[in-house]
């Protein structure tokens, strides 16, 4: 049988401002992702849709979820494959378009733009190339069913 894990959150809505959804303009997004034993993050929806733009959205949580997941397997492959990291920035970008219909819409891609420092200049080469890898083993990229790309540069310290 295969391993598996799990993984529990809560959702709780915080955006009644006195008379529930009696209308569409009458109720704020905002919300709460809550997980024991850990801070609770403050979301709404994207501002397109009536959202806070002080709290996260899921569009930026599934962007971040992706560019995190990538970041870890990374650094794994890294410390296992010879190639020492001493620095990790990325700059995420995620899109969404838009269903014609108005009806809803989809993340179409996101694009990771990782700003990499090795220790050596005789990693470069091989701290590219395992960017290429982490897609067949990172499980938000195998999870989702838009593409990733990866945008490298890789420094060296």
């Amino acid at each position: 049988m295969a391993e598996t894990h799990t993984y529990d959150i809560a959702v709780e809505w915080t955006g009644n401002l006195g008379s529930g959804t009696d209308s569409y303009r009458s109720f704020s997004r905002a919300h709460e992702v809550l997980a024991a034993g850990k801070a609770p993050i403050a979301a709404s929806s994207d501002p397109a849709f009536r959202g806070d733009p002080a709290r996260w959205n899921p569009e930026e949580l599934l962007v971040a979820s992706v560019a995190q997941c990538h970041m870890l397997w990374y650094l794994h492959l890294c410390a296992v494959g010879g190639v020492t990291v001493v620095d990790y920035e990325d700059r995420a970008h995620g899109v969404m378009t838009m269903d014609e219909s108005g009806g809803g819409g989809r993340i179409t891609e996101v694009t990771l733009r990782p700003e990499v420092t090795v220790a050596e200049a005789s990693m470069v080469e091989k701290a590219r190339a395992l960017h290429g890898e982490v897609h067949s083993v990172c499980f938000i990229a195998r999870s989702v069913n838009f593409p990733i790309r990866h945008e490298p540069r890789i420094h060296v310290q």
